[in-house]
């Protein structure tokens, strides 16, 4: 029997750059009152979101990506040609087919790498990234790009009461690429199908184009029961990542949480007794939920400002439709 060459990458993997697009359109509260019946203190109350960004006909999906990844490339120090996988997080690209990841490949000049699409809502840069891992370990790619990217304004219902104040859009990217020590630790992730409908579009896209619905799909969830899950099993998950990567909340430096809500970020963070020394990101409040893009465009944010710095030990944890989840530690670029 023939043997087949046993697959030879690097020991391990880091992110060693990031990058992130916020559109330029910044829409307060006040805009989302125009549609609801609600108040700013309302929102803020149950949110802690004041603004976010809405983008332009001429933002789209690729236009943002193209942006954050640019920035991750030059961040990282490497060149687009040296990329050898595209992996984009989305659920607000609308062409079923093609994946826009092999569009944005070609854009940033990228070449010909392994370039394909996931959709698994607000966990999916923690799904992107640890694909990303195992394909620099395995290596079959010794550059790859994750990008998460949503126009959920695109999703949104404005007259939802409910949804209509939550959602952004943006792009985040980073690119994973080789280490001589860990630097992305185990990854903790699952799924709990049976609690599905908390999180859903409102309509499949077959019924609005037979006509059955008039109002075209957006997201709707059930509040109350997707807060009582995040807060309290996300943070069981959160906890299982940090045993996993065999570090203690005393040893972290930053907590990037998925950007949904500032109730449930500051929730985690007391079930999880963080130390007052962790950097803790509440990006939410000036960007809304981005979905795939919060927690790199967190990420970026934190470094950008000096809040964060390179070499700090940081705790990722995304959480969403499905209901899925993704946690794990990383070493910040």
């Amino acid at each position: 029997m023939a043997k087949i060459k046993p697959s030879q990458g690097a020991p391990y993997a880091r992110i060693m750059g990031v990058g992130g697009y916020r559109p330029t359109r910044v829409v307060p509260n006040e805009v989302i009152l125009e549609t609801i019946d609600s108040s700013d203190e309302w929102i803020r109350s149950r949110s802690g979101i004041a603004t976010r960004h809405w983008a332009s006909p001429e933002e789209t999906v690729t236009v943002m990506s193209v942006e954050a990844a640019g920035k991750a490339i030059a961040d990282a120090g490497i060149t687009a040609e040296q990329i050898g996988g595209v992996i984009v997080s989305t659920v607000s690209h609308f062409k079923q087919t093609p994946a826009v990841a092999t569009e944005i490949a070609d854009k940033i000049g990228a070449g010909k790498p392994a370039a394909f699409d996931i959709s698994a809502g607000c966990a999916g840069f923690g799904y992107g990234l640890t694909l990303a891992k195992g394909m620099v370990v395995e290596g079959s790619a010794e550059y790859v790009l994750v990008i998460g990217v949503e126009r959920l304004s695109d999703l949104t219902d404005l007259e939802d009461r409910a949804t209509a104040f939550l959602f952004g859009d943006g792009a985040g990217a980073v690119v994973v690429g080789p280490a001589q020590e860990p630097a992305i630790g185990p990854t903790v992730w699952g799924s709990e199908g049976d609690k599905s409908e908390t999180i859903k579009q409102t309509v499949a896209w077959t019924d609005y184009r037979d006509g059955t619905v008039d109002k075209f799909p957006a997201i709707t969830q059930e509040g109350q029961a997707v807060f009582r899950w995040a807060v309290f099993e996300m943070a069981k998950v959160a906890q299982q990542a940090l045993d996993a990567a065999g570090i203690s909340a005393a040893d972290l430096d930053v907590f990037i949480p998925h950007q949904a809500n500032m109730r449930i970020i500051d929730s985690m963070v007391k079930t999880l007794k963080l130390p007052e020394h962790v950097t803790v990101a509440r990006d939410v409040e000036t960007t809304g939920n981005t979905s795939a893009a919060s927690i790199p465009l967190a990420m970026e944010r934190l470094l950008a400002t000096g809040q964060a710095k390179s070499g700090d030990t940081a705790l990722v944890i995304g959480f969403g439709a499905g209901l899925v989840y993704a946690a794990t530690v990383v070493t910040l670029p």
